[in-house]
């Protein structure tokens, strides 16, 4: 079958019938895989945490693609920053460094302190990959036997690559792609007894969520995580906090592990480190970082000078406006007025749980679909991680007068289900 690029057709112009949400929702469905259950809704621009579809509606955006962009969606600061990278520089290979590099990683170990060393990846689950070999490598090389089983916990999610599935305890998403990589284990989190009677001698590293982001925002005990740290530093066993969704002020500190008075051995961040590009990164101190020497682990694109250039430009953001403190500020504010609903819909309404902007309201009934659909008809884009639970991750630049739309919309849709969760 001969290519067609090149040559003109009349399926070459297909492009030009593309005018609306519904041409490109049905062009989508023909030709992506469907590996997500896709809304009618196309945007066509956003702006801070405000979106607008091809029909001129405005939404607004409490996902932040998934937690991405908690500067919001096109900051100008990062705009401006990739505009002039991208006109020097894009990639000129990791066997040299990039100015960008160089600073974004010098402000990643400033801020967290601990950081001595970073790797760049392209995302979180790549991120989540090479911070498993490295502490498979260190511990190995340091006990020279077999010392390689990573203890996660259920309803965790760190990525969807065969090492970050692996330490994904979801039985749902797990099973369609066993056999897994070995080597995993899992416990039960906030139960300090559930992790003692799982590490054992080949035990190398704990990985944890300090907020379970996919699993349902479920907050990791503070009392317990600091047992947790304990039982590491007693049994030389790395801590290892996946901090993809939970960084970058989401939980109203700048980093969640600071609202726990621990420090990690590695630490694993992403999404909202590009403010839309993409790009992970492993922090860890300069003892464990040896382990990674040339050769035993890379990246093609990882750390490119564009999102890199992005990253700083975040973080400057972040400094300049004080977006941690906003998070803080209005997390408490969504907080209380979600409590408020929690109380007034009891019958329906099973709990409000999370820290900052990281919230969920998880109901009595599956109910989450529904809700999710009659917020976009009112220009409200929400996320569900299960059928029972929404999940909150506003843009940090969210104000108090969109967050009373959302629970003005809340208020009025709860009061249309009865107990049953029939609208």
């Amino acid at each position: 079958m001969k290519n067609s690029i090149g040559k003109t057709s009349q399926n070459n112009d297909d492009s030009s019938k593309i005018k609306n949400s519904k041409d490109i929702y049905e062009e989508g469905l023909k030709y992506l895989m469907n590996t997500y259950s896709r809304q009618a809704v196309v945007f066509e621009k956003a702006k801070m945490q405000y979106l607008w579809d091809f029909e001129g509606n405005k939404y607004i955006d409490f996902t932040s693609g998934y937690g991405c962009l908690n500067v919001g969606h096109t900051n100008s600061a990062v705009i401006s920053a990739l505009k002039k990278q991208v006109s020097k520089i894009i990639q000129p290979s990791n066997i040299y460094f990039s100015l960008p590099q160089v600073e974004l990683a010098k402000l990643l170990c400033s801020l967290t302190g601990f950081g001595k060393k970073v790797f760049f990846a392209n995302s979180g689950a790549e991120a989540i990959e090479g911070a498993i070999k490295l502490a498979r490598k260190y511990s190995t090389e340091k006990y020279e036997k077999e010392r390689y089983e990573i203890v996660s916990f259920y309803n965790s999610f760190h990525g969807r690559t065969f090492g970050a599935l692996s330490a994904t305890a979801q039985t749902k998403k797990q099973s369609l792609f066993e056999p897994l990589l070995k080597g995993f284990k899992y416990a039960t989190l906030n139960d300090i007894e559930s992790i003692k009677s799982t590490v054992n001698d080949k035990t190398c590293a704990i990985l944890i969520e300090p907020v379970q982001g996919e699993g349902g925002i479920n907050v990791t005990d503070k009392i317990f995580m600091k047992e947790l740290k304990s039982l590491c530093i007693e049994k030389d066993i790395l801590l290892i906090l996946d901090e993809i969704q939970t960084g970058f002020g989401r939980t109203g500190t700048l980093f969640a592990y600071e609202s726990y008075d621990i420090i990690p051995d590695i630490m694993v961040v992403a999404k909202s480190l590009g403010g839309g590009m993409p790009i992970g990164a492993i922090i860890s101190n300069e003892y464990i970082s040896k382990s990674f020497a040339p050769g035993t682990h890379g990246s093609t694109f990882g750390g490119n000078a564009a999102s890199c250039a992005a990253g700083v430009a975040v973080l400057n953001y972040f400094k300049e406006k004080n977006l941690v403190e906003n998070s803080k500020e209005i997390g408490v504010y969504l907080l209380k007025e979600l409590k408020k609903l929690e109380k007034k819909y009891a019958d329906l309404v099973k709990e409000v749980r999370g820290m900052g902007l990281m919230l969920a309201m998880e109901f009595k009934n599956p109910v989450a679909s529904e809700i999710i659909k009659l917020g976009l008809e009112n220009f409200l884009v929400l996320n569900k991680v299960s059928d029972f639970t929404i999940r909150f991750l506003p843009p940090l630049v969210i104000n108090k007068k969109d967050i009373n739309k959302l629970v003005a919309f809340l208020d009025k849709t709860l009061k249309g289900f009865d107990k049953n969760g029939k609208n």
